[in-house]
């Protein structure tokens, strides 16, 4: 299973438009969840990072622990990672647990059409994805191009080129999964 976030809290937002597009076009082996708890997140406190945890991070931890590898899609404001989207990462750190998000194979799509092409963000993302030893599958990480015009009244995406780059993503970053999955049985 590929957990999908988002890191935008926007309802139009075009990366959360091409996760709910993978999550509907993902083919059969590959099933693929939309983790949709973002914005329920509190505030990270070290001091409730234990057991019994805040019952929304108790969730977001459990999903990354089902989670075979994880496809992130998120914006850039203001020259870095959303604050909620960091505050989502800043829980996945300290989970200590079997499956959590250290050496889990993860990905990132990034959508951004801007001329700066959200750069510093998944710049910062992948700094912290390095702190949190997320096993990161380089090839899997992508730039495709997502303008609003190109959501559909649906909240989809149909542009067959967007697709088939997004279904190329998630294919490679289910693949490395699987292989990583195969070397942890032999």
């Amino acid at each position: 299973m590929i957990l999908l976030i988002s890191g935008s809290l926007r309802q139009g937002s075009t990366n959360s438009a091409l996760l709910r597009t993978l999550r509907q076009i993902a083919p059969g082996p590959i099933t693929a969840v939309l983790y949709d708890g973002l914005g329920g997140l509190p505030h990270f406190d070290p001091d409730l990072d234990h057991d019994p945890l805040p019952p929304p991070v108790d969730q977001l931890r459990a999903a990354i622990r089902r989670a075979d590898a994880i496809l992130f899609c998120t914006p850039e404001y203001a020259g870095a990672l959303p604050g909620s989207f960091k505050n989502l990462l800043d829980w996945t750190i300290g989970d200590e647990h079997p499956g959590s998000i250290y050496r889990k194979p993860v990905a990132w799509i990034n959508v951004s059409a801007s001329s700066t092409g959200a750069a510093d963000a998944h710049e910062s993302l992948g700094k912290v994805l390095g702190y949190a030893h997320a096993d990161v599958i380089a090839g899997a990480c992508m730039c495709i191009p997502v303008s609003r015009p190109a959501i559909d009244s649906d909240g989809l995406i149909s542009d067959p080129a967007i697709r088939g780059d997004a279904l190329n993503a998630l294919n490679l970053l289910s693949t490395a999964a699987a292989q990583r999955d195969r070397g942890q049985q032999a």
